[in-house]
């Protein structure tokens, strides 16, 4: 009985504790599809989608939202090549120094988004690289690096070596070997770290503002529209959408690699 009682306790406080983190995001939700006259009350009198038609009729988010999605693309290109190759050498080799590496590696995921900011920024001013989307996806590229090395890492811990013994053996080339044995044991932590590392460049805000310059991303955008109370219907629309944007990958990361012991990758 107690058990029972502890159990519907332990239910109750999780789902309450859901609740509480969530429910700002509902309310955003919610307002996306207010009617203009209730833009400030509660509850919402009304519903209307025209305030998705304006947005997207508004040149200001299209372009956000097109270089938010640029940069967001080429950072997590730039994270599955470099995380990939990084996971790769400091799984089969052992050196001195490897375990200071490995920490370099984390260490961006780790560190403030503001402590990295003025460090990239301080970086590209040294030497003499204006900030643009160039600077953009290099700092976005920092942490979405680690996303990846830690999704294939941990892949390649679980993969047996007797495979690739094996494969070699059998008179496999290292690019056969990689091609027919290792890469179907990694497709599904490349594709849950790269949807991570997708949604992660997509909502980053901390470190675009020093590395943007005069650009505007999708979180920068909302950002400057808080001074913009006119606004707040098309404001929560593409709040809506970076939700959902951001949301959907992770929850696509988390059922790939759900299977999975010492995956990780969601430490922002």
């Amino acid at each position: 009985m107690h058990s029972e009682q502890a159990s519907v306790g332990l239910r109750l406080a999780a789902w309450g504790g859901l609740l509480f983190l969530h429910f700002p995001i509902l309310i955003i939700f919610l307002y996306a599809f207010n009617t203009e006259d209730a833009a400030f009350s509660f509850p919402p009198t009304g519903f209307t989608l025209k305030w998705f038609a304006v947005a997207f009729a508004r040149t200001d988010v299209l372009d956000a939202i097109k270089l938010s999605l640029q940069v967001a693309c080429l950072a997590t290109l730039i994270a599955l090549v470099l995380g990939t190759l990084a996971s790769a050498a400091l799984y089969r080799r052992s050196f001195f120094g490897k375990e200071a590496i490995s920490l370099m590696l984390i260490l961006p995921i780790a560190l403030p988004g503001i402590i990295t900011g003025i460090a990239l920024l301080s970086a590209f001013k040294t030497l003499g690289m204006e900030p643009g989307v160039f600077t953009i996806v290099v700092g976005h590229a920092t942490f979405c690096v680690v996303i990846v090395y830690n999704n294939v890492i941990a892949r390649l811990r679980r993969t047996s070596h007797s495979l690739i013994e094996a494969s070699m053996d059998l008179g496999a080339d290292g690019w056969q070997t990689f091609r027919y044995i290792i890469l179907p044991n990694l497709g599904s932590a490349l594709l849950a770290g790269g949807m991570l590392a997708f949604a992660l460049s997509f909502d980053e805000i901390i470190v675009t503002t020093f590395t943007a310059g005069h650009e505007r991303t999708l979180p920068i955008w909302l950002l400057n529209q808080l001074s913009r109370p006119r606004d707040v219907p098309v404001t929560n629309v593409v709040a809506m959408l970076v939700m959902l944007v951001t949301m959907l990958p992770i929850l696509g990361a988390y059922y790939l690699t759900r299977g999975g012991d010492s995956v990780a990758g969601s430490g922002k």
